[in-house]
C-alpha cells in the first residue's frame, strides 16, 4: 500500500501597492524587475521557458513558467518541490498582490535535505521582506 502524502497549507501573503497594475506587472513578469526585489534571473514571460533563479549560498535554483495571464497572473515551478504565483488585482489605481507559494509536504524535503516544514517557516517570513521589497521597488 502506497504511503499518502499530506502536504502543507501555501504560504500566501497579500500586499497593496500604490501603483497601476502595469507598473506591478513588470516587476514580477520581467527578468529585470524580478532582479531587482528577487533573485537574478534569466526569466522570460512564456509558459514552459525554463530558466534559473540566483539562490545566493543555496546555488542556481532551476524553475519553468507554467502560467502567464498579462497582467493577473504568473506562476512557475521553482525547484523540484514549489509552485510560485503572482495574482495581481487593480482597485482605484492600487495593486493588491498575493504571493502563493505551494507545494510542500509534510514528509517531503529540499534536495539539501531540510524538511520542508523547516523551509517553509523559513520562506515564510522571507516572502514578507520580499513583498515589500516588491513594493519599495514599484513605489520607489
Amino acid at each position: 500500500m502506497e504511503k499518502s502524502i499530506e502536504g502543507l497549507p501555501a504560504i500566501r501573503e497579500t500586499t497593496v501597492i500604490n501603483a497601476p497594475i502595469e507598473s506591478v506587472w513588470k516587476a514580477v513578469a520581467t527578468s529585470e524587475g524580478l532582479a531587482a526585489w528577487f533573485m537574478p534571473n534569466d526569466f522570460k514571460p512564456e509558459v514552459g521557458h525554463a530558466f534559473t533563479v540566483d539562490a545566493g549560498p543555496w546555488g542556481h535554483s532551476p524553475c519553468k513558467v507554467v502560467e502567464v495571464d498579462p497582467p493577473q497572473r504568473l506562476s512557475f515551478e521553482w525547484d523540484q518541490d514549489w509552485t510560485v504565483t503572482f495574482e495581481l488585482k487593480e482597485e482605484n489605481g492600487q495593486t493588491q498582490v498575493t504571493l502563493i507559494h505551494g507545494g510542500w509536504k509534510s514528509d517531503g524535503s529540499t534536495r539539501f535535505g531540510q524538511s520542508h516544514s523547516t523551509v517553509r517557516d523559513r520562506m515564510g517570513k522571507g516572502w514578507v521582506g520580499l513583498l515589500g521589497a516588491l513594493k519599495a521597488y514599484v513605489e520607489g
